[in-house]
């Protein structure tokens, strides 16, 4: 994966965020984005579906959209270029993967390979998934959280941004976990994605660090 500068770019980061469903994670982003001292600007949203929350907040905060359905195409590599060019039209120096329930593949870590993330409702490596709360909560652990990493062509296996600690409750259920694993993650988000816009990053391999080069 090609290394991302470390410096920060001038003004604000130009953000893409791509969307699947009630967009409470571009909310947070668009909410912090709205003080110019948070240093990024949400330039476009995409969605695999119409008709979701996610666009309709975009849509009253005045940002362009754009939809992409895989059924559209025909085949998935059609999709994924498709994707990727809605998205660079904008030319984002970051996109941010929102809940967006598509896997990205070829054509568009071509285009932000390393310059892409994307969250996990777990600790990873461990929980990779769908079912990362309730994994957990099967597996029996006492601490869970979420991860902030940058996409890469698995799942849920790119270098880690930023981790953030939820403790796992004896009365807790996959709802409960989930839903607090979500108000973490959405702080954890906002404050990563902000520091990378405002003190640049690298990644090198699987090491990430915000605000100064990777030795």
């Amino acid at each position: 994966m090609p290394a991302t500068p470390s410096s920060p770019p001038r003004g604000p980061t130009r953000l893409v965020v791509l969307v699947s469903g009630s967009g409470t994670n571009l909310q947070a982003l668009l909410d912090a984005a709205a003080d110019p001292a948070y240093g990024v600007q949400v330039v476009a949203v995409g969605a695999d579906r119409p008709g979701i929350e996610g666009l309709a907040r975009a849509e009253r905060a005045g940002v362009p959209t754009f939809v992409h359905r895989v059924a559209d195409f025909p085949d998935r590599g059609s999709w994924d270029e498709a994707l990727a060019a809605s998205c660079a039209a904008y030319e984002p120096e970051l996109v941010v993967l929102a809940g967006f329930m598509k896997l990205v593949g070829p054509a568009f870590l071509e285009e932000f390979g390393g310059r892409c993330v994307n969250t996990h409702p777990a600790l990873s490596p461990s929980f990779p998934g769908m079912r990362g709360p309730a994994d957990a909560l099967e597996y029996g652990v006492k601490v869970t959280g979420a991860t902030l990493f940058v996409v890469d062509p698995g799942v849920d296996t790119g270098a880690i941004v930023a981790q953030t600690a939820v403790p796992v409750e004896d009365d807790d259920d996959v709802e409960t976990l989930h839903e607090r694993i979500k108000t973490a993650e959405r702080a954890m988000l906002v404050d990563t994605v902000g520091r990378m816009a405002r003190e640049g990053f690298a990644v090198v391999g699987r090491k990430v660090r915000i605000g100064r080069p990777v030795a």
